[in-house]
């Protein structure tokens, strides 16, 4: 294939959506997964995880409107297939989302008394959106099959995904907080690890299977030799972050952001997995990256405002991220 201009314009976007995909699942994937741990903290713990988070999470989920929208005006056939297998999920997705936000709000306004049941509708709100993306992930995986074998795949994604997105969640609370709550979250990350490990390896196997020019990408040589560095070093980390974290708090809260780090180069790798097994299609063995995309003119356009676009939120998540390091303090809404 000719890599000229109009070649490369649709290659260009798949590496951004992509991009913002993969920052998305790791920022948002630490917030939501501190809701869904809201399931095992008491009030004051509560508090303290909503400030560990509070003034990131709103920006965290740029990166899915910009993955959705890149999806939408670079792709248009692939927006309309994929969002038509996967009306339902992403109806729950957004309704997780919309639960989150007023939550997150309310439970700081409202009298002492209720605030419990705003904490429970954070919860809720959390654990929706999580396996949301995880079924949405699953049916992916297969095809967009949305048969009954597809369903259950999907949901067995689901219940991993969110158990890696509490992992996630536990490894920014080691990084943010002290004490009782810190200790929590490395028995809190122990057991998640060992749910996320179990739903990566699910999906790992059964993205082969899912058709025959995958299981040839995956198995056949020397494509198997260029491609076994991902799961052997996936599975090593797994496991050396699970030995950690039997050492964890250290002394001086010494190397307190290794873990997050950790799942996030795990992240990385699963996702690299998966777009090598799917490219060029952008929905599995239907569409090829080039077939969906739009006109070279119209990309062209939009990649002259996503140049505009695109380092202005990765300058606002740096600072914002440099702004509130540290330790998590009591969080204000005046």
């Amino acid at each position: 294939m000719s890599y000229d201009w109009p070649t490369l314009l649709p290659l260009i976007f798949a590496g951004l959506m992509g991009l913002a995909i993969l920052i998305y699942v790791i920022l948002d994937g630490f917030d939501l997964g501190i809701g869904i741990l809201f399931a095992a903290a008491d009030d004051a713990e509560q508090d303290t995880m909503i400030a560990a988070i509070g003034p990131f999470w709103d920006a965290n989920e740029t990166w899915l409107v910009l993955a959705v929208g890149l999806l939408l005006v670079a792709f248009p056939l692939a927006h309309g297939t994929i969002l038509t297998a996967l009306y339902i999920p992403v109806f729950l997705l957004l309704l997780g989302l919309i639960l989150r936000g007023v939550a997150f709000d309310f439970r700081a306004k409202v009298p002492a008394g209720k605030k419990h049941r705003w904490n429970r509708i954070f919860l809720i709100g959390s654990l929706i959106a999580s396996l949301a993306q995880g079924y949405m992930l699953g049916v992916y995986v297969l095809g967009l099959d949305v048969g009954l074998g597809g369903m259950a795949f999907g949901a067995l994604v689901a219940l991993c995904l969110a158990a890696a997105y509490a992992a996630m969640g536990a490894a920014w609370l080691i990084y943010k907080t002290e004490g009782e709550l810190q200790k929590k979250a490395v028995r809190w990350l122990r057991t998640a690890l060992v749910l996320a490990a179990l739903g990566m390896a699910a999906v790992s196997l059964a993205t082969p299977f899912a058709s025959p020019r995958i299981f040839d990408k995956w198995f056949l040589w020397p494509e198997m030799l260029y491609l076994s560095p991902l799961p052997i070093l996936s599975a090593v980390l797994f496991a050396w972050l699970w030995r950690q974290t039997f050492h964890l708090p250290k002394p001086d809260d010494r190397h307190a952001l290794t873990p997050f780090l950790t799942l996030a180069a795990i992240f990385a790798l699963g996702f690299a997995g998966l777009a090598w097994s799917f490219y060029p299609f952008v929905v599995p063995d239907r569409l090829t990256i080039w077939q969906a995309a739009s006109a070279p003119e119209s990309l062209a356009i939009i990649l002259a405002g996503t140049v505009v676009v695109l380092p202005i939120i990765i300058f606002y998540s740096f600072y914002a991220y440099r702004v509130f390091g540290g330790k998590a303090t009591d969080l204000t809404y005046d």
